[in-house]
């Protein structure tokens, strides 16, 4: 079977510029990989075209995929999910569920495609949400962490489903007999899956860590494990992805270091994600039939909006009982509503195995694709509403601060900080743990990326992280960490150098803020604080807002550094946005006649205003 490199080419350019095209504009990856199949292949222009080989690897593409999601995925988190997020989970996925069994039963449908559509339209998508919730602020916001646990929910349901409509279609029939032995497999599978990821697999892996397993070890290791739990789905009667999936839910509890771990992860994401999942997407394109619109376009619109009701009216039905009220539900079913990369694989799959039709699975992308689009649109109008009523309710549940780095500078912010709450330095020295435990300063040692060890700081509490340390790059990836792994809403970074405009587009685009609101360059002020070459005072912003002449001069020569801001009784670090009327600044000041000498204007990050998170 010779590989089409042409048309391989072809079809990952076209997932790349559709890709990036649709996060422009606010929406997943996805829907602009499958849009580019739809407008470039036979749907329309008929530029691209798929095969054998192209299908094996799109194949593969998934399998990683949801490896990956499974890695990404802390099955502790659906314990800790809140009462809220279950019940908006299960509202928003069994009445969509219902109506899409109904409306495909009711057009003439068979009663397993009315399953596998309903299914289909109670899935729910995670990354839509993530990017707009951080777009607009409200990560630490209750309908937020409602949002997130219910997201997790309701795939999980999906993925269930799905396991049992694949064990059905498998039997053939609904004879007693064989269908007792698909769901004995199907439970022995998910009981040897339990077993060996809570048991067999860690302990393999320790021992292999004891006789020298390295990264180049790992990696292959790691896909042998994916394809081993595949095949055993696949023996079971199972689809390969719920065993590629399971596998790296297992993974994730094997691989106790935390560093290896996240190499591991962000390499399968790359491969996945990056080069052979789009290949599926852009392919699923190729699917899509236009001729829905003009045969079946009652059917098309009832799933359609019976999709976003359901979705919306579920999850505002179930949401009551919380006593939070019916706008809170109805704002949490409009973030809700979006469909992606889980709805698409799933629906692939139903063409492939004969349980849908083309025009069922069109209808079902064209599903994903208005209702993924109504998501930043709703859910912006929803928050503002709520906002209007003051019923925009920020977690209680957040609180405190881990800085990452200990340094000299670093134990000065995190002194100021724990005024007002909780603060956990984390350091890999020893000597900087120490000092910041003399100054009185909760502190732990370790791996800044050692997420267990983040854990114990309270990262999963936390509603800020400030990272410090004097490589930029492990500040951006901690922030990136905090953000993507534990949700963490207020994020600071220390950014010493001006030169790695990348890293600053990476930390803005999180949301992120450099803290002091500049490039500042540690090692300098640690240097300076050591021998006792600086001063700190407080100063008082005027009613515009500005610092007072000479100290805004000093720090524009890099000599005053901005630590932190007392408004009311809050105490927050120096980050961007002007400072307001009145507000009260900590700066910390280095005497140039000290043994440095003048301190050059890389020891603040350069000229411009200061500014305020």
């Amino acid at each position: 079977m010779d590989v089409p490199i042409l048309d391989l080419l072809l079809i990952l350019a076209a997932a790349l510029i559709g890709g990036r095209l649709a996060v422009r504009l606010g929406y997943p990856s996805v829907l602009g990989e499958i849009g580019a199949g739809i407008v470039l292949g036979p749907p329309l222009l008929g530029l691209l075209v798929g095969g054998e080989a192209v299908a094996v690897l799109a194949e593969v593409g998934v399998l990683l995929m949801m490896l990956f999601i499974g890695m990404e995925i802390d099955p502790r988190e659906l314990g800790r999910a809140s009462t809220g997020g279950v019940l908006a989970a299960l509202g928003g996925f069994v009445l969509p569920f219902v109506l899409g069994y109904w409306v495909i039963t009711a057009a003439g449908g068979t009663p397993m495609a009315g399953v596998f559509v309903g299914m289909a339209m109670g899935v729910t998508s995670l990354a839509t949400k993530s990017r707009i919730l951080v777009d607009l602020r409200i990560l630490d916001t209750r309908i937020a962490h409602v949002m997130m646990a219910g997201a997790l929910v309701a795939d999980t349901l999906a993925l269930l489903v799905f396991a049992g409509i694949t064990s059905v279609v498998n039997v053939g029939s609904l004879d007693l007999a064989s269908v007792a032995l698909v769901t004995a497999k199907v439970v022995v599978f998910f009981a040897a899956a339990w077993v060996a990821g809570a048991y067999l697999l860690p302990w393999g892996w320790r021992w292999l860590e004891r006789r020298g397993l390295d990264r180049a070890a790992a990696v292959p290791l790691v896909l042998l494990v994916a394809l081993a739990f595949g095949e055993a789905a696949h023996l079971a009667g199972l689809h390969g992805i719920l065993g590629t999936f399971v596998a790296g839910l297992a993974l994730r509890n094997a691989i106790t270091q935390r560093r290896l771990s996240h190499d591991l992860t962000g390499l399968v994401r790359d491969v996945s994600i990056g080069f052979l999942a789009p290949i599926f997407f852009v392919t699923a394109g190729f699917e899509v039939t236009f001729s829905v619109f003009t045969e079946t376009p009652g059917l098309l619109l009832a799933v359609i909006v019976l999709a976003t009701v359901g979705k919306i009216l579920g999850t505002v039905l179930a949401y009551l009982p919380t006593g939070h009220g019916w706008r809170e539900g109805t704002v949490i079913g409009f973030g809700m509503n979006g469909r992606g990369a889980v709805e698409i694989i799933i629906a692939g799959i139903g063409l492939q195995a004969g349980i849908i039709d083309r025009s069922t699975f069109s209808i079902l992308v064209f599903m994903a694709i208005a209702t993924t689009a109504s998501v930043p649109v709703l859910l912006t109008m929803g928050v503002k509403w709520l906002e209007g009523r003051d019923e925009l309710v920020r977690s209680e549940q957040r609180s405190g601060t881990v800085v990452i780095g200990a340094g000299p500078l670093a134990r000065r912010l995190a002194k100021h900080l724990a005024e007002r709450g909780r603060v956990v330095v984390v350091d890999r020295n020893p000597v900087h743990v120490r000092d910041a435990r003399a100054a009185g300063l909760e502190a732990l040692n370790g791996d800044a990326l050692d997420g267990r060890l983040l854990v114990e700081a309270g990262i999963e509490d936390a509603a800020r992280v400030v990272a410090t340390t004097p490589n930029q790059e492990v500040n951006v990836l901690a922030a990136q960490r905090a953000r993507e792994i534990w949700l963490v809403p207020q994020l600071f970074a220390l950014l010493p150098r001006a030169d790695d405009t990348g890293l600053q587009s990476v930390l803005a685009n999180l949301g992120g803020e450099p803290v002091f609101g500049r490039l500042a360059n540690a090692p300098i002020w640690d240097a300076a604080i050591r021998s006792g070459s600086t001063d700190e005072v407080e100063v008082e912003a005027d009613d515009e807002g500005r610092l007072p002449p000479d100290v805004q001069e000093r720090v524009d020569a890099g000599t005053a550094l901005p630590l932190v801001v007392r408004r009311g009784d809050a105490v927050r670090p120096v980050g961007t946005g002007t400072f307001l009327p009145h507000d009260r600044v900590t700066v910390l000041t280095m005497n140039t006649g000290g043994p440095h000498g003048p301190t050059p204007r890389g020891a603040g990050g350069g000229s411009g205003a200061t500014h305020v998170g």
